[in-house]
């Protein structure tokens, strides 16, 4: 099945579910319990842990494409769902619950990859299978994410390229707890420090949240007059929200702003791409990984071989000794979004052509 028909298909789940999600955040099993779906034999439990929501993705996404994925694959899996919100602690006691609703498999983005090696054994001690979801753990039993350090090459490589290789920028960078930050900044500066252009302040977000992100760039606009910022490299697109919030609200013309990186193809960021507020984002088709997840979560789950090449077309590899399957990240500008997220459905144009941003999608050619 096409990503486009698969995406497309969970549309109205996602919208439902969102109404939902806002209460639960915490644990909620998709069919209570730990019991199998037929009611008898040995259970055949999934428990996805995603690290937090502040990162739309996960609930919009990630989450709903895996769930969606696993029913389609598995009539008697059960999905147990948990989310972190950021927090190390709580996400250990879900995957203790997880462990006692008798999950087999522990699909686990953790909020501190460093950290997360106890979690694993307790789910390991217990029979479990661990699948490293989107950010590296060195214990786990398979891995899946996309090429980190190439992306931050890639947005770095957009920033200078905008920039014509000189003037000064503000670093925004993720949270230090998240190994995958650690591999975006690593790639950013890799092009960064030998290029012409010049890192005034660098700054690693706790939490990844918009909010701090607006905050210190407020702040640096009080050591900085905005006309000394010539670019902003910001990790992901929540953040590149915080800093385009912050230089308008301290007087930038929108038409004025610096190139503005960011990641997840966020549909607020390629509206602000398209209307020319920020200089591109990185698309990681979520839907490749989510149903990979989800594909050898049921392998394991149901006792079978793990595929060595995925339904995507995704070939096993390893990744630092563990079994990775690793995808292909992909840049977007005004110039490539209806041929990136909108021709592999991960957006239409109604959900990106609307109000305000109608007549920039019209420049742009997309209706």
């Amino acid at each position: 099945m096409s990503r486009t028909h698969r995406v497309a298909g969970i549309g109205a789940a996602i919208l439902i579910g969102a109404l939902s999600l806002t209460a639960c955040g915490a644990n909620e099993a998709q069919s209570g319990g730990g019991d199998s779906a037929d009611g008898g034999g040995d259970s055949k439990v999934i428990a996805l842990l995603l690290p937090e929501s502040k990162t739309t993705r996960y609930e919009a996404f990630d989450r709903p494409l895996f769930e969606d994925k696993v029913a389609e694959l598995c009539d008697d899996c059960e999905v147990v769902y948990y989310n972190a919100d950021q927090d190390e602690s709580k996400q250990t006691q879900q995957v203790d619950t997880a462990i006692s609703e008798g999950a087999s498999v522990v699909v686990l983005d953790p909020v501190n990859g460093a950290g997360a090696g106890g979690m694993v054994q307790s789910a390991q001690d217990s029979g479990a299978k661990v699948v490293a979801y989107d950010r590296f753990i060195a214990e786990a039993d398979y891995y899946m994410s996309f090429d980190n350090e190439t992306v931050g090459k890639m947005q770095a490589e957009a920033l200078v390229e905008a920039m014509g290789d000189k003037g000064n920028i503000l670093m925004l960078n993720g949270a230090p707890s998240d190994p995958n930050a650690a591999q975006f900044k690593a790639g950013a500066h890799s092009v960064l420090d030998s290029s012409g252009v010049k890192i005034l302040e660098e700054y690693d977000n706790p939490d990844w949240s918009p909010e701090n992100a607006q905050n210190w760039t407020t702040d640096q606009l009080s050591k900085y007059d905005p006309s000394e910022i010539q670019g902003v490299y910001a990790a992901n697109d929540g953040q590149a929200g915080g800093v385009v919030a912050a230089l308008t609200g301290a007087g930038v013309a929108a038409d004025e702003l610096p190139p503005i990186t960011g990641q997840d193809a966020e549909v607020a960021a390629i509206q602000r791409i398209l209307a020319g507020e920020q200089a591109m984002t990185i698309y990681k088709p979520i839907p490749i990984e989510a149903e990979t997840a989800a594909e050898v979560a049921v392998a394991l789950a149901n006792g079978d071989e793990v595929p060595t090449t995925s339904e995507s077309g995704v070939e096993q590899s390893e990744y630092e000794g563990v079994t990775s399957y690793i995808f292909d990240p992909i840049v977007v500008t005004q110039d490539n979004v209806a041929d990136t997220v909108i021709a592999d459905g991960f957006y239409s144009a109604d959900d990106i052509c609307t109000g305000e941003y109608a007549e920039a999608c019209e420049a742009a050619g997309i209706s």
